[in-house]
């Protein structure tokens, strides 16, 4: 084989309108750099956002100086490649431009050989300032179009909302969770590529027909030749081998040969079996002494992925089916890690994706308002068995239909297409974030008031221009270039007519929903069991960070609801006092803001556990829950279940118990009955026993009963309901619990406490818990005692890391026994490791509440 890579390291910085060089780091971006370099304070602490915007009013200037050796000068072609730009560059190589980039989302490449030399060599990457780039767009448009999270006043550019002409991360220029901190840099690694002869620039496994029985797949090779070349091309995988001869032109040509395996080992998501992955080797061999010329490697998991919308008495089915068995997806939506993309580690991306396993998710949505992910995302979401429903880069705006702008986003799409299209992972592709429930085109009054402001000729522009991507263009390349998975032109919508005519504001029996009735129209927690549809894709609540995070970026003094510190973490309007009102509603007053920090997520779990147990308890009509949202991009109160640092807020223990394989919902809604519903995941029929205890406070027991359950593979149902006066037999409502629990085979499959009042109504004792480290268990396991009733029990470690139940109810007599695992280190393959806490605090909601 004749082809060798270098990386370009040891770059240098400054502004274009300085002398100055600085040292960077590649991958990066400008803010991290200046940061290091002790020129800016930290962007995430206190307001120092707000102090930073000039820094994209600004043109940047990367550079680096490398040595290449003579051996260099034998290669028929060598290749400067950028696999990440932000945005808008012009490099050089010695003087000499060689490309100018304009997209984020895409690698860039230049033929470089004649202009290298032995010795050292120059490259100056030169970053023009987005905001002054797409200004002039604006003024030649003449108009704004709606980019409703464009923080442009923040920016200093008043409305002037630029985001919507640039393709580069939308959330970049803030969102209702994340700053405004537009970044450029050189995001992704870049390379000095040398070869000669044909090499493999791309293997694709396709995926023709999987079942259990045979795989029919065809690996489908683009190759690129520098000389007609004839030989073999020789695929292998798992001890087996196909091959054929091949006569290569010079040139770009893709080549196709047909395999079979027979009884493959199939890619199962969570819940459904082992996520098996292949690895098929790819070569060209000469039948001369060279051998093997050129190879290249890919994993993949065998399976079939489809998304199935048939007509049924309730309307239209939204469901996705894995190797022919019917998935319930239950999930989050994820945004970026960080509002810096280069500073994820891959120890940050496995925290994140076995929290999600851990929580018994099936599915991640990638939302459109972020970027495509970084290749180790998808290798993890692979390992752990997560369906991945991938969004392209578009998010409640509408954006600009020219040329130039659709033959930069058909490049776009077919790069990430092609470099996502291996991963079994990948289940849908979507092509937008709520922009046709946002515009709703053919609803006059519906929408969220865009068209109002423009005339009917501008309305039918902005449409046909929407068409265009994401009717049109983004369809075709994944029909063209996806291998077979399903396209869904935008979140929320009900259906595709033959005249493109989509209507996706209401919950109805067709297509996916986003519902914030509850949070944005204030609507009631009990309202998430009515408004439930096909498949929930968007809901959420909000809450803050632990006290600890909160300090992270906030001092003592700043510890206030409406001081400025927090709200400019607070990027969602009347977030903070919307947390208020509804916490006034459903819990106990607390004492102080420390004691609100926690008492928001008490409010954001309990929310968000009320959803999802209304949309699994709708299965099969209801067959998909992705709460809004898995994680943060900077320190933060957002609807995410994890903080910026990782930590598990008690929405995320809430969601683990929520999203069992069995789970059991207590419902007394309708205040006169109490419905026990039973949900399994199952693929086979369960025995089961109920049991009921009503407990007074003390743990006195005052009633019990059991019965046995029946509960059909893969169902839903009500398998006991009572009036809550029979509950009860006469005892005080205001003081009591009823324990429910479900059982088979001698283990607990899931268990609740049921309470006849409201948090708020209920007069909690003063309670004294117990911690006895459990013997043998080296610091890492504990038994929690209590000698009254103790209602979301917290537990906090001074180590980073997860309990295995956290933020439970603790009833006298009923001791729980919890483990401790701490968070690995970068270079650990399991993001969870045995450890013990530290220091180790235990509280309840009575220790906040006055």
């Amino acid at each position: 084989m004749r082809n060798q890579q270098q990386e370009l390291k040891n770059w240098s910085f400054k502004a274009c309108d300085e002398t100055e060089w600085n040292a960077a780091q590649v991958p990066g971006t400008v803010h991290n750099d200046l940061l290091r370099q002790g020129k800016i304070p930290d962007p995430f602490y206190g307001t120092n956002e707000h102090d930073l915007q000039w820094i994209d009013k600004k043109d940047w200037e990367y550079q680096t100086t490398f040595t290449l050796t003579e051996e260099w000068k034998d290669f028929s072609r060598v290749e400067l490649l950028f696999e990440g730009l932000d945005t808008y560059a012009d490099v050089f190589v010695n003087g000499r431009q060689v490309l100018s980039a304009d997209n984020m989302f895409k690698a860039w490449s230049a033929e470089v050989k004649e202009l290298l030399e032995p010795g050292d060599n120059v490259v100056n990457v030169r970053l023009r300032s987005p905001i002054k780039e797409d200004l002039p767009k604006l003024e030649k448009l003449g108009y704004n179009l709606p980019a409703s999270n464009d923080q442009s006043e923040l920016g200093g550019l008043g409305d002037h909302r630029v985001s919507v002409f640039a393709r580069k991360a939308p959330y970049h220029y803030g969102w209702d969770w994340g700053p405004r901190l537009v970044t450029s840099g050189i995001w992704r690694p870049v390379h000095l590529i040398g070869w000669s002869g044909p090499r493999l620039t791309d293997l694709f496994i396709r995926q023709d027909k999987v079942s259990g029985q045979i795989a029919k797949l065809t690996a489908v090779v683009e190759i690129e030749a520098d000389a007609d070349w004839q030989g073999n091309f020789v695929l292998a995988a798992d001890g087996l081998t196909w091959e054929k001869e091949v006569s290569l032109k010079k040139g770009h040509q893709t080549v196709e040969l047909g395999l079979e395996i027979e009884n493959p080992r199939l890619w199962w998501c969570r819940g459904l079996g082992e996520p098996a992955m292949y690895e098929f080797n790819a070569s060209l061999r000469s039948s001369g002494l060279d051998g093997v010329v050129a190879e290249r490697s890919v994993k993949t998991g065998l399976r079939q992925i489809r998304l199935i919308r048939e007509k049924d008495p309730a309307g239209t089915t939204f469901r996705f089916e894995l190797n022919g068995v019917a998935v319930f997806a239950k999930g989050a939506n994820h945004i970026p890690n960080d509002s810096f993309i280069p500073e994820v580690t891959v120890e940050r991306y496995r925290h994140e994706i076995a929290s999600a396993a851990e929580s018994n998710m099936n599915m991640l949505r990638i939302w459109g308002g972020g970027f495509y992910e970084e290749n180790v995302f998808y290798e993890l979401c692979d390992e752990y068995g997560l369906l991945v429903w991938q969004d392209f880069m578009f998010a409640c705006s509408m954006y600009p239909g020219d040329e130039v702008f659709l033959q930069s986003v058909r490049e776009e799409a077919e790069y990430n297409v092609k470099r996502l299209r291996n991963h079994p992972s990948i289940a849908l592709w979507c092509g937008n974030n709520e922009i046709d429930s946002a515009w709703a085109h053919f609803e006059e009054d519906g929408g969220w008031g865009w068209k109002k402001d423009y005339t009917h000729e501008q309305r039918e522009k902005i449409w046909a221009d929407y068409e265009a991507i994401f009717h049109h263009l983004l369809p075709e390349v994944v029909e063209r270039l996806g291998g077979g998975i399903a396209y869904w032109p935008s979140s929320p919508m009900r259906e595709i007519t033959n005249d493109n005519r989509q209507h996706s504001l209401k919950v109805t029996g067709e297509g996916d929903v986003h519902y914030w009735g509850v949070w944005h129209a204030v609507e009631p927690f009990s309202n998430y069991n009515e408004r439930v549809g096909r498949f929930m894709s968007e809901y959420g609540f909000q809450s803050f960070p632990e006290l600890s995070s909160v300090l992270k970026y906030a001092t003592e003094e700043q510890l206030e609801l409406e001081s400025e510190v927090m709200l400019a973490h607070q990027k969602n309007g009347r977030g903070n006092q919307l947390i208020k009102e509804y916490m006034e509603q459903y819990l106990p007053e607390p004492r102080d803001f420390k004691a609100f920090l926690y008492m928001s997520q008490v409010l954001q779990a309990e929310a968000i556990k009320t959803a999802i147990e209304a949309h699994r308890r709708n299965k099969p009509f209801c067959m998909g829950t992705l709460y809004w949202q898995m994680n943060d991009c900077w320190p933060v109160a957002s609807w995410a279940s994890m903080d910026y640092y990782g930590r598990w807020k008690a929405l995320q223990y809430v969601v683990r118990r929520s999203f069992r394989e069995v789970m059991l919902s207590v419902d007394g809604s309708d205040k006169e009955t109490v419905a026990f519903h039973v949900v399994s995941d199952r693929r086979e029929e369960l025995q089961a026993e109920l049991s009921l205890a009503l407990y007074d406070f003390s743990g006195a027991l005052l009633s019990e009963q059991s019965r046995a359950v029946s509960i059909e593979a893969d169902s839903a149902a009500i398998v006991y309901s009572a009036s809550a006066a029979e509950l009860l037999n006469g005892h005080d409502s205001k003081a009591v619990v009823l324990h429910v629990a479900l059982k088979s085979g001698g283990q607990v499959l899931d268990s609740q406490h049921f309470y006849f009042k409201s948090h708020r109504e209920l007069t909690l004792p003063e309670a004294k818990i117990t911690v006895e480290e459990i013997p043998g268990s080296q610091g890492g396991a504990f038994k929690l005692n209590t000698d009254v009733l103790a209602r979301q029990v917290w537990l906090h470690a001074e180590a980073e890391g997860i309990f295995s139940d956290n933020f439970f109810d603790l009833i006298p007599g009923q001791p729980v026994t919890v483990e401790f695992r701490r968070r690995s280190g970068d270079n650990a393959s399991d993001a969870f490791v045995s450890g013990t806490p530290g220091a180790l605090s235990v509280t309840s909601m009575r220790d906040y509440a006055i």
